[in-house]
């Protein structure tokens, strides 16, 4: 679904990315980990348009998007919930959910408000707020509901539960869970390594603008050197 061969991209004349390559299959659940400044942000910002890619490809589904401009990838059919969430303040959380929405003609079930309340039931109770109203927990939710109200074919989540609380990251993780069962293509940046490997199929080590290392979730699991002298755990 998602091919990224051989990136490159720089912020100004500091080179980031150096050769990042790594896929994302239909139905697939992906995450991107590593510690703080390897690059990953980056990455995410490479596809979705954000920063110039300035060597290599990306490609979803067979068609090339590189430096498309953003609305364009969006358009195609990746949905984005960003670091920082980054939902409008100024807006209800209606507005926000509606602001963003798709319906295309080819998806069987698609995502609606009252779908997004039945995933994050909170929200119902929030639906006439204003974003910059709600708590830190909720926003995500928003920004993840709000993502999913254009349809994507594939979901991107940028630190999915980064400064949450606890009982806040489970929601998120059982929504996340959820969402893989109904065979939605997901690509998580997360530092929740435990988590991830009970939920997702793939795994990529980012370090230092570059692919280290990929597998499964068994092989990360029962690699604890691979763990300590990448992700810190």
């Amino acid at each position: 679904m998602l091919s990224v061969n051989s990136v490159e991209a720089s912020y100004e004349d500091s080179q980031a990315l150096f050769g990042m390559s790594f896929d994302v299959g239909t139905s697939e659940f992906v995450t991107l980990l590593g510690r703080n400044g390897m690059g990953k942000t980056t990455t995410i910002r490479s596809i979705m348009g954000i920063l110039p890619v300035t060597s290599g490809k990306i490609y979803f589904e067979e068609r090339e998007i590189t430096n498309l401009a953003s609305f364009r990838i969006a358009q195609a059919g990746i949905g984005l919930v960003p670091e920082g969430r980054q939902i409008f303040p100024n807006l209800t959380v209606r507005e926000n959910l509606i602001a963003t929405a798709v319906r295309p003609s080819d998806v069987k079930q698609a995502w609606t408000i009252d779908r997004i309340i039945e995933l994050f039931p909170i929200l119902y109770e929030r639906l006439n707020n204003m974003g910059g109203q709600l708590s830190g927990g909720e926003q995500q939710m928003l920004a993840i509901g709000r993502a999913l109200m254009t349809n994507p074919r594939l979901l991107i989540l940028d630190e999915a539960t980064e400064g949450l609380a606890p009982k806040v990251r489970s929601e998120i993780w059982s929504c996340l869970k959820t969402l893989r069962q109904e065979a939605q293509a997901i690509l998580v940046i997360d530092k929740n390594i435990e988590t991830l490997i009970e939920i997702a199929d793939r795994h990529y080590i980012v370090e230092k603008g570059s692919v280290v290392w990929s597998g499964t979730s068994t092989q990360l699991r029962e690699n604890k050197h691979l763990q300590k002298k990448y992700l810190g755990v």
